[in-house]
């Protein structure tokens, strides 16, 4: 049997389940596949063109402006990283607005990432559904139901399939595209039913809602054409042995196994820390109508398509 490929991992923007309301609307979960030496290098030269003192390099030392010259260095054709770093970016809104869209599929079965047959409901949503509900009412929908979908609830929150469909029988007749989907929503609530009280009774019955989940097996899936991977990632309190049991399920025993480390200890990991934050501050700023087409253009080769990401014509800067 082949040796496993080890790839080193981190993210930046993760508040696990927690997808609305949060610190980031991006989340961002960046694999590399390098040598120990080759890492070193790397981290070595970034202190050189972007110095900070503290032990551990991290993306907010080379995002300063006065380093954009190391930035633009990092993520060039000609830099260090380019083919050997693979960054999977997950919209959090969108993702609600894609889970909430599964529901309506009749034979759905709650998956890694999104279904495909509702991408274009998905789409609908998240393009239609702030304009015609409003900020308020919108973010408190898509709220309603991370809580409803989440294994844990955490901060003492709690919510019911009860108080959520009050929620969608108030945007039931706002009309439109939007409208409808929310009609659709509350004829399927039985479905709804079923799946909170299978959640309820069994967290590890369905893959989690954390983007971080789909991110591991989408890089394990990339970098695992040829063979079994072992994932070397940073701390991660979500990246439980059931979690881990389910990831390696789901991708087919490709992944061989997953190894929590000290990303102080780990060249390879800062790597990964500072291709993740680049990742999600681009992307943010794409998002809220600040983009940097430089910038934007240099981290193309890195994103993978297969992201949790609306089609380019459905996204509207927040």
């Amino acid at each position: 049997m082949a040796e496993p490929l080890e790839i080193a991992c981190d993210e930046s923007g993760s508040e696990g389940e927690k997808l609305v309301g949060g610190n980031s609307d991006v989340f961002a979960h960046a694999s590399v596949l390098m040598d120990a030496a080759t890492a070193s290098d790397c981290v070595g030269e970034l202190r050189e063109r972007a110095p900070t003192p503290a032990n551990e390099y991290r993306a907010g030392h080379v995002l300063r402006e006065k380093y954009r010259p190391a930035l633009l260095w990092l993520l060039s054709p000609d830099g260090p990283v380019l083919g050997n770093v693979h960054v999977f970016l997950t919209d959090k809104i969108y993702y609600v607005a894609g889970k909430v869209a599964e529901l309506l599929v009749e034979d759905h079965t709650p998956r890694i990432g999104l279904d495909p047959r509702a991408g274009a409901t998905a789409a609908a949503l998240y393009r239609e559904g702030r304009r015609t509900f409003g900020p308020e009412r919108w973010t408190a929908f898509l709220d309603a139901f991370n809580y409803l979908l989440r294994a844990k609830n955490g901060q003492g929150v709690t919510t019911s399939v009860e108080e959520t469909f009050r929620l969608v029988d108030g945007l039931r007749g706002a009309g439109g595209p939007a409208g409808e989907i929310m009609e659709s929503l509350w004829r399927a609530r039985p479905r709804v039913e079923s799946f909170r009280e299978r959640l309820l009774g069994d967290p590890y019955v369905f893959p989690a809602l954390d983007p971080l989940i789909p991110a591991i097996v989408r890089a394990v899936t990339y970098w695992g054409a040829g063979g079994p991977v072992l994932v070397v990632h940073d701390r991660q309190t979500t990246l439980t042995d059931e979690r881990v049991a389910q990831m390696r399920e789901i991708s087919g025993g490709r992944m061989a196994g997953l190894r929590l480390v000290d990303s102080m200890l780990d060249d390879r990991v800062q790597v990964a820390d500072v291709m993740a934050g680049v990742a999600r501050k681009i992307a943010l700023d794409e998002l809220t109508g600040r983009a940097d087409p430089v910038l934007s253009a240099l981290i193309r080769p890195y994103v993978d398509p297969a992201s949790i990401w609306a089609p380019p014509d459905e996204v509207m800067s927040r």
